[in-house]
């Protein structure tokens, strides 16, 4: 089924879950119909968060599946493989079933995505003061977030690094490009890549042959560490992560846990993204290259959801929000690259268009920072872009139209977020 525009906010609420519940497998929430098959760990973070206050037996339930994913190292894959539909890159690309530290009980992925989970456990906990859900879901939750202080702190930094533009949250940014660019030249025979043979064709090529590389070397750390091509500290991976250990830390004590860890994570991590990646806007660092990548995305506001991040930073970030580079120049929020960039495009995905989850992770920075009127701004222009265009994947940030997906389900479920909100302010 496609959304149709609502009229009234209770219209608009009933059509939302109308979507999840379409896209619901029994299991977990797939992101959309057709294209997206199987359980999304950033989709299903998101999904959590919006249905917290409507159905949080299903938001327990969808965390739930996808940390049945974890492999014993504490990653939690990108993908958990739900269903037999086909989709590319599959199990048979991944090939998590000979690995070792994969769960046995489903085929996963190889990667991992923006730690958003523990805030979304928070975000359960938040309204519906469910301390079980915290005692059973806090052990995965921690494992996570020390495989990413041990695995992937690459840098030596405290921050954690991405090893491919998968795991960012957005795939297609061209805060990428240059590091895909530097890949060797490779081809396709028929035995697999082979390298020094021609440049890659495409981006698609480039993500696959990372892939291949990584799981070829046996998803080690210490191949990442030492070799792996592509490694990038990312500013809004990492705010995510900072966020999610301010949740942990306040959620260790429901678990019996102790808190100090989690906040001297946080702490490493603040005093990481200003050293590292402040230069007058947070900006991803190429660890191969040892350089900044000098374009501004929707990215460099992912440390605005650090409730102790700088005053100097904060100042810095909202003059760069609401300037002509995105909020003042457009008709929506927030557009995904600076619209200045040479690379901006309102037609490609994390290339130009606004989101959804991204305004909803703004908003969320907004509420951390008591700024009620950036706030409202972003809970307003997104719902009228819901109401305008349906609860598609992406949207013009120009004139709201529809981009990607239709009945997508993380623009649905963070919709029934913000309508809450509306009725709770």
């Amino acid at each position: 089924m496609e959304a149709r525009p609502a009229v009234d906010d209770a219209a608009l609420g009933r059509e939302a879950m109308a979507v999840l519940d379409a896209n619901w497998t029994g299991t977990a929430t797939v992101p959309a119909p057709g294209l997206y098959p199987h359980q999304w760990s950033w989709d299903s973070a998101f999904v959590s968060i919006g249905l917290a206050r409507h159905r949080p037996d299903r938001a327990q339930a969808e965390l739930a599946a996808l940390l049945s994913g974890q492999w014993a190292t504490g990653m939690v894959p990108h993908i958990v493989f739900r269903t037999p539909e086909a989709y590319f890159p599959g199990p048979a690309v991944w090939c998590s079933h000979d690995h070792p530290a994969a769960p046995a009980s489903v085929l996963t992925s190889g990667l991992t995505t923006p730690p958003l989970h523990a805030l979304a456990v928070w975000w359960l906990w938040r309204h519906t003061g469910d301390a079980a859900v915290v005692r059973r879901l806090y052990p995965a939750l921690a494992a996570q977030h020390a495989y990413l202080a041990t695995a992937r702190d690459l840098g030596g930094s405290g921050l954690a690094a991405i090893v491919h533009p998968w795991e960012s949250g957005m795939d297609d940014s061209p805060a990428w490009d240059a590091a895909l660019a530097a890949l060797p030249e490779i081809g396709y025979g028929h035995r697999g890549p082979r390298l020094a043979e021609r440049r890659l064709d495409s981006d698609q090529d480039r993500y696959v042959w990372l892939a291949l590389r990584y799981r070829d070397a046996g998803y080690r750390a210490g191949y990442l560490r030492d070799e792996h091509p592509f490694a990038v500290e990312d500013p809004l991976f990492n705010g995510v992560w900072l966020a999610s250990c301010e949740a942990l830390a306040e959620l260790a004590p429901v678990a019996g846990a102790d808190a100090a860890p989690h906040a001297e994570q946080a702490a490493r991590i603040r005093s990481a993204l200003v050293e590292r990646l402040w230069d007058g806007c947070f900006y991803p660092r190429d660890l191969r290259s040892g350089r900044l990548v000098r374009v501004c995305t929707v990215g460099a506001f992912g440390p605005m959801l650090d409730p102790g991040l700088p005053a100097a930073q904060l100042r810095g970030l909202l003059e760069v929000l609401e300037s002509a580079r995105f909020m003042g120049a457009t008709g929506y929020p927030v557009p995904s690259c600076e619209i200045r960039a040479a690379q901006f495009d309102r037609t490609r995905y994390w290339r130009g268009p606004s989101w959804v989850n991204t305004n909803w992770l703004l908003r969320r920075a907004a509420a951390v920072h008591s700024l009620d009127h950036l706030g409202r701004q972003l809970s307003a222009g997104t719902l009228r872009l819901v109401r305008q265009a349906g609860f598609r994947e992406c949207f013009d940030p120009f004139d709201g139209s529809g981009r990607g997906c239709r009945d997508f389900s993380w623009s649905a479920a963070l919709t029934l977020d913000l309508l809450a909100d509306s009725v709770e302010g």
